[in-house]
């Protein structure tokens, strides 16, 4: 990993949808983000993750209702908490930027407590290329190391990809893409739809994959006249958040399987 200075801000996206979420219901909680997963809450692990991780100079954490989570994001380290907006997008461009959430920005979420440092190394590191990153894991590395896991699948010429839930904005030609982020949110799980916000053909070659998603990105930020770039991360788990009750086995099986491997080292 290369070094750098501690000049990124994390944003940590702690709220949820309307209505009840079904991860947090299961739990009998009203917040998602403060599902316990081995013992801790969820939002606790990513902030601790990222207190950790050189180059974070700050951590925001957005939320609807800041008090309802605030001992639980303090337990990670020093972070600042702000109410969230109406939606991600207008919530994460009305700071950024500013003194509170300067450039460049990384963006997260409270449901990603398998997050590691190497992770958000390995992610900064290849984000330093582009003007906004998005990371990714292909399907072949997530089945390698686990091959039950069902994921929601991008498929393109380029191989089939699945969301690491990092994001990357390094300065103010990103504010395009958090324009678009709003409109474009009811369409992150088809892919076509998400690239049809860019035109009819770039959408008929999604769909027909017949264009790398890769090179799909890059065409996509071009058009907002800026640099966009795809990070194919190399840990699986980078792609495994904790949406529903199956996830969290999962993550459960996994921090069990770390903390066993630590304690052998």
């Amino acid at each position: 990993m290369t070094s750098r200075a501690k000049n990124w801000t994390a944003v940590v996206l702690a709220g949820q949808r309307p209505g009840p979420d079904i991860l947090a219901s299961h739990f009998g909680l009203e917040f998602k983000a403060m599902v316990l997963v081995g013992g801790i809450p969820m939002v606790t692990r990513v902030v601790a993750t990222l207190a950790t991780t050189p180059g974070i100079g700050r951590i925001i954490v957005l939320t609807q209702e800041p008090q309802s989570i605030r001992a639980a994001v303090d337990a990670g380290g020093a972070a600042t908490i702000l109410e969230s907006g109406s939606g991600i997008s207008t919530s994460i461009l009305s700071i950024a930027g500013s003194d509170a959430a300067s450039w460049p920005l990384l963006v997260t979420t409270a449901d990603h407590p398998l997050l590691t440092r190497a992770m958000v190394e390995e992610f900064l590191d290849k984000a330093e290329q582009a003007d906004v990153s998005v990371g990714m894991v292909d399907k072949a590395t997530m089945l390698a190391a686990y091959p039950d896991t069902r994921r929601t699948w991008l498929k393109f010429s380029d191989g089939h990809w699945s969301g690491a839930n990092l994001f990357a904005l390094r300065n103010a030609r990103a504010q395009a893409v958090l324009r678009l982020w709003s409109a474009a949110e009811q369409d992150r799980k088809k892919a076509w739809k998400l690239f049809m916000h860019f035109g009819p053909w770039l959408a008929l070659r999604a769909l027909t994959r017949t264009i790398g998603l890769r090179a799909a990105l890059a065409k996509a930020g071009r058009r907002l006249g800026l640099s966009a770039q795809l990070v194919a991360l190399s840990q699986a788990e980078a792609a495994i958040d904790v949406d529903k009750p199956a996830d969290h086995a999962i993550a459960e099986r996994i921090l069990s399987a770390r903390a066993a491997a630590s304690d052998q080292a």
